[in-house]
């Protein structure tokens, strides 16, 4: 702090209120001692703090979307968690990569928390190195970013689960609806439950078909769009394998448009297990998400306590048989 006054050109006291946000400091000199800060990487010491004035009672959430019922669904059992044990929610939205670079720079030297959760979101090295600076806890729900505790799933099971259905079925010609986020690639969910695809028709001696894989952006109208295509082929595929409920109901409007029944002509399945999937009686793969919202605020907790606490966490996940899937017509 002595640094930052000096180099900003004001009192220590100045620069004291100035970091803390307290008032009687003019909004240019504000700026200024917070510009010397961020270029210092200057991050207030956990253990000055709590001798000052103890813990901040407050957790900051990283999250990329919340109008996406996954993620708003894992919020708020997380949220309900840090409540019950009266520490505060600080969120933000990291919607793009802009957003993303904005939050990461200025989040050490703003230290407010004391725990980051990093929600389905993936941080690069660059990101680690700024969360490392703060000097608290990290925890990475509904997927593992870099070496932090983590709680999640397995997307390449969950992908095996939905391949080995069909494939059970009795299914050869299977197609799949790949989808990415286009805000966001470096989350390794695509590549997992791609993975589960080749590896199940690799296993069952099924040679694969590139004209059956396609890979849109993450979203309904995108899987129906995806499932003009499938359909466009001089042989259609009998089942699909999409990898998110969104993608599947959207791949399902299109096979009932196109006077196709479902699963007689063509089945369909996802994951998920979306509030969408029972309503249109998909066949999906179920994942926890709630339980995985409710294990990552214990496990924040937990860390704040001192407690050893399970670093790695993976939930199960289901297969839920509905009326999408059937076996293929002979």
């Amino acid at each position: 702090m002595v640094d930052i006054a000096r180099i900003a050109g004001v009192s220590l006291a100045t620069a004291s209120r100035a970091l803390s946000n307290a008032p009687g400091v003019a909004a240019a000199t504000r700026e200024r001692v917070l510009a010397v800060a961020e270029d210092l990487s200057y991050v207030v010491s956990p253990e000055a703090s709590r001798l000052s004035g103890g813990s901040t009672r407050r957790v900051a959430v990283v999250v990329p979307h919340l109008s996406r019922w996954f993620f708003g669904a894992m919020l708020e059992a997380l949220e309900s968690v840090l409540r019950e044990a009266d520490l505060d929610v600080l969120l933000y939205t990291v919607g793009n990569a802009a957003d993303s670079h904005s939050f990461f720079e200025r989040l050490p030297a703003r230290r407010k928390v004391d725990a980051v959760v990093v929600l389905a979101f993936p941080v690069s090295e660059a990101e680690q190195r700024r969360l490392d600076l703060m000097g608290v806890s990290i925890v990475a729900a509904g997927g593992q970013s870099a070496d932090y505790p983590y709680v999640s799933i397995d997307d390449e099971v969950a992908g095996r689960q939905a391949m080995d259905h069909l494939i059970f079925l009795g299914h050869r010609r299977i197609a799949m609806i790949a989808a990415i986020d286009p805000k966001e690639t470096r989350w390794p969910t695509v590549p997992f439950r791609s993975q589960a695809y080749y590896s199940a028709l690799r296993d069952a001696g099924i040679a694969a078909d590139p004209s059956l894989v396609t890979t849109v952006d993450w979203g309904g109208l995108q899987g129906a769009e995806a499932m003009n295509q499938l359909l466009g082929l001089r042989e259609p595929p009998t089942a699909v394998y999409a990898h998110s409920d969104e993608v599947a109901v959207g791949a399902l409007r299109t096979v009932r448009r196109a006077g196709l029944r479902v699963p007689e002509d063509i089945s369909v399945i996802g994951i998920d297990d979306h509030p969408l999937a029972e309503l249109t009686d998909l066949t999906t793969v179920s994942q926890p998400v709630r339980q995985q919202g409710l294990l990552a605020g214990r496990m924040v907790l937990g860390l704040l306590q001192g407690d050893d606490v399970e670093r790695a966490i993976t939930v199960p996940t289901q297969l839920v048989i509905r009326g999408s899937t059937a076996p293929p017509r002979r």
